[in-house]
């Protein structure tokens, strides 16, 4: 991107054991991958569709270059501090320690979610499969099965990623296959290449594909996660970077290439049987009733995936502000001597998803995910700013771009999308930061200590 800035080591006391240093820079493409996975446009297909009136592929591509530039912010922000802490650190690090931990509560919404709504959704798929199981049986089952690998440790989730992306990636390659093969065979193959799997009838509108890239977001939301496994990583002042970019292409194009077709295949978009499940509809137009199956039965395997690297990634948010003692030290900032992982920032995390799974619904969650998310990518934007522009003064005509125009394009994108969120995920989000703050009035005697970097005075 530009020239490399100077690096700051963040050393930490510690009396426990400490992360080990495994992830290379393909584990870490591959945990992006997963968390964002292949199959994300599955579920909000028919929603995006819908919406933006038939631009589902221009929606996406659309928030791929608001994607982008915050990816470009993580990966400046990570070659400066190398940290778990990953959005709480670079904000506490660029501005204060105040500041950093409104960021950190922020995201502790966002991660904690990650895992808490698709332990939802493969717990609802479960029980579809058997109905005579009730759902907080699976709900229990998901999360100890989950819990269990994360404590294990990092290279065993790694493998089990690779496990469950080959499957995701065979399903998102058969119903490309499939799509093609459907159109060729009703339409002719001069019809592959259409302006429907575009824009239907050549008609252009600004304001639903705005809309529809809003929705489109949501298949992004995690990618930031890479960047909280920068104690796991082998490299993370290059690898960090380079993975959080190249995962948001690769996302969309998997995503684009999926809506093209399933544009093509189904070119109506106004006569889906079911908005919500409108890809299982199309799957069981170009493949039967055995496409149907496989695409319920990938769904599965997507949810549990992604609980699996979003616990990761909101345990090592924990462990890395309970490390500075805002959080218990005791609790948040241990690390297992044994397995190498905070294990008991991960069995808080657990907790969290089995009462937030049986308390709320699916729909509730995704609507508070975003929430959380985009408040850390506009500060992490405006991080890059007051770090490289405003304190480091690299302002020469090779750095102003990373440093002044792509952040400052990506944290006004993300502004426009926070600000079109659903009134509810606002009212609930603001809830949420509103706690935060009475915590931290505590945790500061009112507001009249300093919250220090490494203090370790609010919590023994």
């Amino acid at each position: 991107m530009s020239e490399s800035a100077p690096q700051t080591t963040v050393n930490v006391p510690s009396t426990t054991g400490h992360i080990r240093r495994v992830l290379t820079r393909w584990d870490l493409i591959l945990f992006g991958l997963v968390i964002l996975s292949p199959t994300a446009v599955y579920p909000v297909y028919g929603i995006i569709q819908s919406v933006s009136h038939g631009q589902a592929a221009l929606s996406y591509i659309v928030a791929m270059v608001a994607m982008l530039f915050t990816a470009a912010s993580y990966g400046r922000m990570a070659t400066v501090y190398p940290s778990a802490g990953s959005t709480y650190t670079y904000v506490q690090q660029s501005f204060t320690p105040t500041v950093g931990f409104v960021a950190g509560w922020a995201m502790i919404l966002d991660y904690f979610l990650i895992p808490l709504e698709s332990v939802i959704y493969a717990a609802l798929t479960a029980q579809r499969f058997v109905p005579s199981i009730p759902y907080f049986v699976w709900v229990v089952v998901f999360t100890a099965g989950i819990t269990a690998i994360n404590v294990k440790g990092i290279r065993i989730l790694a493998r089990a990623n690779t496990v469950m992306m080959a499957a995701m990636t065979m399903c998102a390659v058969l119903f490309i296959f499939l799509a093609i093969h459907y159109v060729e065979l009703h339409y002719g193959k001069a019809s592959l290449i259409s302006p429907v799997g575009i824009f239907p009838a050549g008609h252009f509108s600004v304001r639903p594909m705005m809309l529809g890239a809003s929705i489109a977001a949501l298949s992004y939301i995690g990618f930031d996660a890479i960047s909280t496994l920068a104690e796991d990583t082998l490299n993370p002042e290059k690898d960090i970077g380079f993975s959080t970019v190249l995962v948001c292409v690769i996302q969309t194009l998997i995503c684009v290439v999926t809506v093209y077709f399933a544009a093509l295949a189904w070119n109506n978009y106004g006569s889906f049987p079911h908005v919500d499940t409108a890809i299982l509809d199309i799957g069981h137009r170009i493949g039967g009733q055995v496409m149907f199956l496989i695409l319920t039965f990938v769904l599965l395997v997507a949810g549990v995936s992604s609980a699996l690297t979003g616990q990761a990634g909101a345990s090592r948010l924990l462990y890395a502000m309970g490390r500075d003692g805002v959080f218990s030290r005791t609790v948040f900032g241990y690390v297992s001597p044994k397995y190498g992982t905070p294990t008991r920032a991960i069995y808080v995390t657990s907790a969290a998803s089995l009462v937030g799974a049986l308390c709320m619904n699916f729909q509730t969650a995704v609507e508070l995910l975003n929430f959380g998310a985009f408040v850390g990518f506009i500060l992490v934007n405006l991080c890059v700013i007051q770090h490289f522009y405003i304190a480091q003064k690299q302002r020469s005509a090779n750095t102003i771009f990373w440093n002044l125009i792509s952040p400052l394009a990506g944290a006004c994108v993300c502004i426009y999308i926070w600000l079109n969120l659903s009134m509810h995920a606002k009212v609930v989000g603001f809830i949420w930061l509103a706690i935060g703050i009475v915590y931290l009035a505590i945790l500061t005697r009112g507001f009249k200590n300093k919250l220090s970097q490494w203090s370790g005075d609010a919590f023994k």
